[in-house]
């Protein structure tokens, strides 16, 4: 059988700016684009970073993915995508399927490939790797993430501050991915942590309404569904 190759492209936070040259590449050349998006609402992030970089008349087409923990929901749905595409690549067509930042950091991209895999062992995979949203928030607020010998950590924030907890305990920075939801605890944390003065709370980085703010104390409002918390032990003289 003549398999086409589904790529996983990083499209990156948010700016289409910030698509890799390679990514920008496979765009040009896929039969067929996929674009994650929640089984909520019909609109996708990803494919909207894209569109500037897809040639004319490119086929795309969506894919939903529950918002949800319900294990048994997530399979179908993930069983029910993953045959879509299946279906693509045992007819020759070679198809893209998008993800924010990048395809193996906390990706839905992850969980097609894991069951395109249990589907058919034999189907081709190809990775394209995308910026994250942490680095390009460091660069965003001029924060050095680590030097020299010091170590970071990246965890998720989606039940608070536990990870953030401990993770200090071993990192000399740590990223909080997915902070909306628990701001108020991992607020909590950072406090308790005595990271809270040496905290960056970024919010849409790379998209409209961008927004900085140097001192998670001093954040304002509630963060916005994609938002990040930098932080550190101590502050480094890279920090603006």
């Amino acid at each position: 059988m003549n398999y086409g190759i589904l790529y996983g492209v990083g499209t990156g936070p948010g700016d289409p700016d910030l698509l890799t040259l390679k990514a920008v590449k496979v765009l040009s050349l896929v039969d067929r684009v996929y674009a994650a998006r929640s089984s909520k609402n019909t609109h996708s992030v990803s494919h909207g970073i894209v569109k500037p970089h897809l040639r004319q008349g490119v086929d795309v087409q969506s894919l939903p993915f529950p918002m949800t923990s319900d294990r048994e929901a997530l399979n179908e749905a993930w069983t029910a995508n993953a045959k879509r595409v299946l279906a693509d690549l045992r007819q020759g067509l070679n198809v893209a399927f998008l993800t924010l930042g990048d395809p193996m950091t906390y990706s839905t991209f992850g969980y097609l490939w894991r069951t395109l895999g249990q589907l058919d062992p034999e189907a081709p995979v190809e990775v394209v790797p995308g910026i994250t949203s942490y680095c390009a928030a460091a660069a965003a607020s001029g924060t050095i993430l680590v030097e020299a010998e010091e170590t970071l950590a990246v965890v998720s924030g989606a039940r608070g501050g536990e990870n953030l907890r401990k993770a200090a305990q071993v990192a000399d920075s740590v990223v909080v991915l997915k902070a909306y939801k628990q701001f108020d605890d991992i607020q909590q944390s950072l406090a308790d942590l005595g990271m809270l003065e040496h905290s960056v709370l970024i919010s849409n980085c790379g998209q409209a309404g961008e927004r900085i703010a140097q001192d998670c104390s001093a954040s304002g409002d509630d963060p916005q569904y994609f938002s990040l918390v930098l932080a550190r032990k101590s502050p480094t003289t890279g920090n603006i």
